[in-house]
């Protein structure tokens, strides 16, 4: 195989070997933080259950012959070659959204390690080491910040702030980092991790059904749409759910169901998708009128003019309506990715690499976020999408064919093949 800079690799993966491989790893994974009754997963980030997937995650790196490291803010590195800069990084995360998917994740954490035994099956001498990370916190599924672990690590969160996050049962991010052993004191922008990633592959189950319409077992991204999370916080009256009338009450409820359905409509007036996913109520009992409800909006679209404008119209009504209830209403913003343009001429190396290796891959945008989204304000980025016939995310329906899971890793094997056997230069310039 000629990679698109001239170089001769000489993978040739077996995909027998590969399923065999596959159905074996993805067995010793799948039971852990499952939902026996659901099928869903719960896998929160410095929990029982994410110390037995960093096990896991240790486990795989260590039969490997792998060295792994924690950086200091909770991701794990397994090295194959000396940890120096340059490296060329993949992996993805394992930690899942309430009651989520399989896929959404551990697919590219297993798919790294499978496209690895490949290349060393194929016997591909590295120029330069190789990274297999797993993310910590990608979902914000425990603290409510997505991509922690890599917006911590480039600096596009304060340490300050994320150590300040609690969880529902209140447990602050702090707290919970120490007591599995993280120094949450040492949280924060890590300029030496990060100079030794010369280039980042995440391989990912496609959320939609973009290659189910286009007939392709595997995609190449260009694109993530801009997204954010806001709070909208109603505070009202708390009060006797029997014996105060109705005039008489500031129920915070009340602007607050007004909003939720405005958020449909007001989304599709700006062409843009809005969800509150994510309810606390204070004091939460049913015969108590709450003071207080905290809401969670998350919002997307293909450009940051349509998220801005739902966001400010959702925001004036949400403000009329408490007015109209006599309750206070707060909207903050809580994160903030803008549009994400993956390194072109990097995108356009994996699609040549992949045609050259008999893959075709379409290229197509995608509306949810990534670890490799937040790295790509700091190095080349690129991702890879596998097929799901659901077309389904965040939920136990998320699936990929045991076919196409191995056609993405053969695809991410030729992928890491080509950057691992080119100039460094080459590779960090794209060319």
């Amino acid at each position: 195989m000629t990679s698109p800079n001239g170089s001769t690799t000489n993978l040739s993966a077996d995909p027998a070997a590969i399923r065999r491989s596959f159905d074996h790893t993805w067995a010793t994974l799948s039971p852990i933080g499952r939902d026996r009754v659901s099928g869903g997963y719960n896998r929160f980030p410095f929990t029982a259950v994410d110390l037995s997937l960093r096990e896991w995650f240790t486990a795989e790196a260590t039969k490997r012959g792998l060295d792994v490291e924690v950086d200091r803010n909770g991701n794990q590195w397994a090295w194959w070659g000396t940890p120096t800069s340059g490296a060329v990084a993949t992996g993805s995360h394992l930690d899942s959204v309430p009651g989520g998917g399989a896929f959404d994740g551990p697919l590219g954490v297993v798919s790294s390690f499978l496209a690895l035994d490949a290349l060393r099956a194929a016997g591909v001498t590295p120029v330069r080491p190789l990274v297999i990370i797993n993310f910590f916190e990608e979902e914000g599924s425990r603290f409510g910040l997505a991509c922690l672990g890599s917006r911590l690590m480039t600096g596009q969160t304060n340490p300050d702030t994320a150590r300040a996050l609690t969880d529902n049962d209140g447990i602050s991010l702090a707290d919970a980092a120490d007591a599995a052993g993280i120094r949450a004191q040492d949280m924060g922008h890590d300029a030496d991790a990060l100079a030794k990633i010369g280039v980042f592959v995440e391989l990912h189950v496609e959320q939609g059904k973009n290659l189910v319409d286009q007939n392709a077992s595997v995609g190449v991204a260009s694109a993530i749409w801009p997204h954010g999370r806001w709070r909208f916080t109603f505070t009202g009256e708390g009060n006797h759910a029997g014996t105060t009338a109705l005039v008489d009450r500031r129920d915070p409820m009340l602007p607050f169901a007004t909003t939720i359905l405005a958020a449909r409509s007001i989304a599709e007036t700006h062409d843009a998708v809005s969800t509150f996913g994510r309810v606390r109520v204070d004091p939460n009992g049913t015969n108590a009128i709450p003071a207080r409800v905290d809401a969670w909006l998350d919002t997307r679209a293909a450009d940051e003019a349509s998220v801005s404008g739902v966001v400010r119209d959702l925001s004036a009504e949400a403000s009329a309506a408490g007015t109209a209830h006599g309750v206070e209403v707060e909207v903050s913003q809580e994160s903030w990715t803008p549009v994400i343009d993956f390194h072109r001429p990097l995108r356009d190396r994996l699609v040549a690499t992949l045609d050259t290796a008999g893959i075709s891959a379409p290229v197509l945008p995608t509306g949810a976020g990534h670890d490799a989204g937040i790295l790509s304000n700091a190095v080349p980025t690129a991702m890879l999408f596998v097929r799901n016939p659901t077309g389904v995310s965040h939920s136990p329906r998320e699936y990929a064919e045991e076919v196409d899971c191995v056609d993405g890793v053969i695809a991410l094997a030729a992928v890491l093949t080509d950057l691992l056997t080119s100039p460094a230069e080459t590779v960090t310039a794209g060319q």
